[in-house]
């Protein structure tokens, strides 16, 4: 099942680097429906949405989840079902008008426009013009169902609308709502999918509650290992290379559900199994990928996580919390308690007297400026729960505990929100 070092050349090595480059790309969402793993429900749920006439919907969930992924690949499913459509995308600007989002989406589209020639005798003439240049100076709700209502009726334009929530202004909010509706109220034949962060929902349907019913609300909790271990089989066989159960099984405990983790470690263990002349993955490539992803974390990441554990005392228990933190029973929007800590940290401190009082301290200094507000804390007194910040600061955490010997293997496949019984 493996390949020694003389079977693969210099040439060949440097091949395999680049198609799994391809293939595993944490840095961006998947493009091709051929390695799009999952989420079979919330594409039913969006292909549903824009089968119907009136419906719209909105895709939420944490960052890292591969909502994007989602949308990326939902023209090419909708043509291999014999739909006609056509997408048009904005990615979510903080200063972004509701003028300026849909010029820019409507700036792809081409229209003709004919002249009439003068007299009976005159020619006419043809104009094919950037959309976006006829469209009014200021756009309202009515200028966006009167442009997308005069589209071949035959195909489907769906207006993607990612990174929503960082679109900021409530008149923006509020004229999206109103678009939702007036597109439904007059059943226009396109589809607006928005993409965005859980409170993202609660923001929209507060500015008109009458779009409820012309909008799918579908959530994208954490991804199952199932889910998972198809994005690391659907990659490794693009490239030719197979991987030990427990390696695989590694890979998925250590991602917490997030398909970013995923495609680094496959990504590094892939090429780590490559460069030993392996065409099969093996725990000790897994391992050397755990190493590689902590060094190439990004700046914000390692220096946050720095900053949250970093303390002038000896024997100060700020690692251990926090990595008890990562490892806690959670909810499917990230939440856990400090009783949720207690297990976790039990078993990476080996002791059994350890309870709330030990740690509720380092809680809530966790959710202060002074340490990076790691996590971020919701709730009433004696009722708070605690969530990391970034969710992709998480499975870092479980890495560098999992690196230096805190927890093993074991506990880290037991811990969070996916369960063994996912695989």
């Amino acid at each position: 099942m493996t390949s020694g070092p003389a079977e693969l050349g210099a040439v060949d090595r440097l091949r395999l680097r680049a198609e799994a480059g391809k293939v595993f790309n944490p840095a961006a969402p998947v493009e091709e429906q051929a390695l799009f793993a999952g989420r079979i429900e919330q594409v039913k749920s969006v292909v549903d949405a824009i089968s119907q006439r009136g419906q719209h919907a909105i895709v939420y969930g944490e960052r890292g989840v591969g909502k994007t992924s989602l949308v990326n690949v939902l023209q090419q499913v909708l043509a291999d079902a014999g739909q006609h459509v056509f997408a048009l995308r904005f990615n979510g600007e903080e200063k972004a008008t509701f003028t300026t989002v849909w010029k820019k989406m409507f700036a792809d589209v081409q229209s003709t426009v004919t002249r009439r020639g003068a007299g009976y005798t005159g020619t006419d003439t043809t104009q094919v013009l950037n959309l976006a240049k006829n469209l009014p100076e200021t756009m309202s709700p009515d200028d966006v169902r009167r442009v997308l209502s005069g589209f071949d009726p035959k195909t489907i334009p769906i207006l993607i609308v990612d990174e929503f929530d960082r679109i900021s202004g409530e008149d923006v909010r509020r004229l999206f709502a109103d678009t939702i509706k007036t597109l439904s109220d007059h059943s226009v034949n396109a589809t607006v999918i928005l993409v965005g962060v859980g409170n993202t929902v609660d923001e929209l349907i507060a500015e008109h509650r009458s779009i409820d019913r012309a909008l799918v609300q579908i959530p994208m909790p954490r991804m199952a290992r199932a889910e998972l271990r198809e994005i690391v089989d659907k990659g490794l066989a693009r490239v030719g290379m197979t991987i030990d159960s427990e390696a695989a099984e590694h890979v998925t405990a250590l991602s917490q559900g997030l398909p970013y983790y995923t495609h680094l470690l496959a990504l590094n263990a892939s090429l780590a199994a490559i460069e030993s002349g392996s065409m099969y993955i093996m725990m000790a490539h897994v391992d050397a990928a755990i190493k590689k992803s902590i060094e190439k974390a990004s700046h914000s990441i390692r220096s946050d996580y720095d900053k949250a554990i970093q303390s002038p005392q000896k024997g100060n228990l700020y690692r251990q919390v926090l990595l008890a933190c990562a490892l806690a029973k959670a909810t499917d929007m990230g939440f856990f308690t400090a009783a949720a800590v207690r297990d976790p940290l039990r078993q990476i401190l080996k002791r059994d007297d350890i309870d709330i009082p030990n740690y509720a301290q380092h809680l809530n200094n966790f959710s202060t400026t002074e340490r990076g507000e790691v996590l971020e804390k919701a709730g009433q007194k004696h009722m708070f729960r605690f969530r990391f910040r970034n969710p992709l600061m998480q499975p870092f955490v479980a890495m560098r505990g999992y690196a230096e010997g805190l927890i093993e293997l074991g506990t880290l496949r037991t811990s969070g929100r996916i369960q063994p019984t996912d695989a």
